[in-house]
């Protein structure tokens, strides 16, 4: 007679997929269920879906999409840019929020890039000085912008601008309504296939956060499931294409993807030094965190314990 086993159960928002595939490969996959998971994927959209509203762009970062389901206990753990996460987990008990720890670098190392219309005059970085360049404001898109314009343009002459979700600043682009935007995957793709041109890019990594309640050895379990997924991703990273097409409703083709672009890693100890680089470099800007956190009390390596 067969024991059955059970598994635990965790719930982990997904909001774009070039995020989080990581995570759909590893539920998908069977993945987190041999690791003796029951991993609940919660979908909560963000800027990246065509039918995506405007809930992940509220100016308080607290009532969107998925920072409100985390709040409300909707959902166990997350993953965002790094910047993105040290900015909600340093803050979030000064805002009355429920408190969350970094556990982890993330596996997705997405690729973002700066984008400008078909036929625009804008051709290298050093033009984007005092122009507006459309962003997701306190996501990754916000921060890659600076990570990647600071190098040719002066830290007081970069401008960014909340002109909607990746399809709303795409179609603004492309009308030459703004100069400039931040995509990330399959919204790179879809810009290319409308004739637009990439003027720089780079790869970024995700945090991971969780709340205090899921331990350990849970979150090493997810982890490693990930990693797996990282690997398979990596290595055939075509069979995947489905999930990003999903997002565009029909602009693009499966084939038409630029999965050379996609990139994953295990998940790893988010160390003290890699702590004090991006906490540093985001006091450097006006109101990107709050003054005053400390490594201890902000990041939690439980997984690796």
């Amino acid at each position: 007679m067969s024991t059955q086993i059970e598994l635990k159960k965790v719930r982990t928002s997904v909001m774009n997929t070039v995020h989080d595939l990581a995570v759909l490969v590893a539920r998908d996959e069977g993945l987190f269920e041999a690791e003796g998971l029951d991993v609940e994927v919660v979908t909560t959209p963000g800027t990246f879906q065509a039918s995506a509203d405007h809930q992940a762009l509220r100016d308080g970062i607290f009532d969107r999409t998925m920072e409100a389901l985390y709040n409300s206990g909707g959902v166990d753990q997350y993953r965002m840019c790094e910047w993105g996460v040290m900015k909600r987990t340093v803050e979030a008990v000064s805002a009355g929020q429920r408190p969350a720890k970094i556990v982890a670098l993330g596996a997705a190392m997405s690729k973002m890039a700066i984008v400008t219309g078909p036929g625009s005059r804008f051709v290298e970085p050093e033009q984007f000085k005092n122009t507006p360049i459309a962003v997701s404001p306190f996501n990754g898109s916000h921060f890659t912008t600076l990570k990647m314009l600071e190098g040719f343009v002066k830290k007081e002459n970069i401008s960014i601008v909340n002109a909607g979700t990746m399809l709303e600043r795409l179609e603004a682009v492309v009308k030459g309504e703004i100069a400039a935007a931040n995509f990330s995957e399959p919204w790179i793709s879809v810009a290319e296939k409308q004739g637009c041109r990439v003027i720089m890019e780079s790869h970024s990594t995700r945090s991971e956060a969780a709340n205090d309640e899921l331990d350990g050895p849970t979150l090493a379990a997810m982890f490693r499931g990930e990693a797996v997924a990282s690997e398979m991703i990596n290595k055939d990273p075509g069979k995947y294409a489905h999930y990003f097409v999903a997002e565009t409703n029909g602009l693009l083709e499966a084939e038409e993807l630029k999965t050379w672009r996609l990139l994953y890693a295990p998940p790893a100890r988010y160390t003290r030094e890699r702590f004090d680089d991006t906490y540093q470099w985001m006091q450097g800007y006006p109101d990107l965190v709050e003054p005053g956190a400390s490594y201890d009390a902000v990041v939690d390596n439980r997984a690796w314990e």
